[in-house]
């Protein structure tokens, strides 16, 4: 199937490694012109150099970088069609383990790193009527997971932004959707030490996702065939969700 993405150029942030990585990938399996976004200067520039992509360096983290990564991808790409928001999961912690800093990080990280993207990079997606937004969030955005409480709390608001600001411009030809990973084997996880079979065990499916899978799902988003598909928030999830 031809996902009519050749010569679109698309920037994904947290692409070091990981779903970011997977899915800037798929995209320029695709024929998309990549451009790549992560901290780590050294773990960027190598994947940007297997992917065939450009690199794009900053902390996501901090107040108006995720701004600046996209001005100079759309320098540096000629434009922008495509953008995916990744940034990442933030610490674990309950409730009684978190204090106002710990709140206050993750919200930046995760809520204003992702409005001051999706800010920047939507004049001109809507001035080429065309464009394809899509937040990497999480199935916590649906069913809270223990020990996750930032997480919990943060996901939610991303789906707020998404359905919200994607009633405004899909006169504009631009969409704004979620991908919700559930357990993929990610280098995070193996870090993380969570036990896999244990995991596995929670899942219909019975195993963790690939990420090449969760990154199938975002390149269709991205292509010229999931145009009337916008303000949904899909899961990847190998059945783990029990909502309706």
């Amino acid at each position: 199937m031809d996902l009519g993405l050749s010569s679109r150029r698309a920037l994904v942030m947290g692409a070091s490694r990981g779903l970011g990585r997977a899915i800037a990938a798929a995209l320029a399996a695709e024929g998309a012109v990549v451009g790549v976004c992560a901290r780590s200067g050294a773990k960027l520039d190598t994947a940007a150099r297997e992917l065939g992509a450009q690199p794009f360096p900053g902390d996501l983290s901090k107040d108006g970088v995720a701004a600046e990564v996209v001005r100079s991808a759309r320098r540096g790409l000629g434009g922008l069609d495509i953008l995916v928001v990744n940034t990442g999961g933030p610490p674990a912690g309950i409730f009684d383990s978190l204090d106002d800093e710990a709140w206050r990080a993750g919200f930046e990280g995760l809520v204003i790193s992702a409005i001051q993207s999706v800010r920047e990079a939507l004049p001109g997606m809507r001035a080429q009527k065309w464009g394809r937004i899509m937040i990497v969030t999480s199935v916590t955005a649906r069913e809270p997971i223990p020990t996750l409480a930032i997480s919990n709390v943060m996901r939610p608001a991303l789906h707020g932004l998404i359905n919200t600001l994607s009633k405004e411009v899909a006169m504009d030809g631009v969409t704004l959707n979620a991908v919700m990973p559930g357990f993929a084997l990610t280098e995070r996880i193996v870090e993380a030490g969570f036990d896999q079979a244990k995991i596995a065990e929670q899942i219909p499916a019975r195993r963790l996702g690939k990420p090449e899978e969760v990154a199938a799902l975002a390149a269709f988003l991205a292509s010229e065939s999931a145009a009337y598909i916008t303000g949904q928030a899909i899961a990847c999830d190998g059945g783990l969700q029990r909502s309706i």
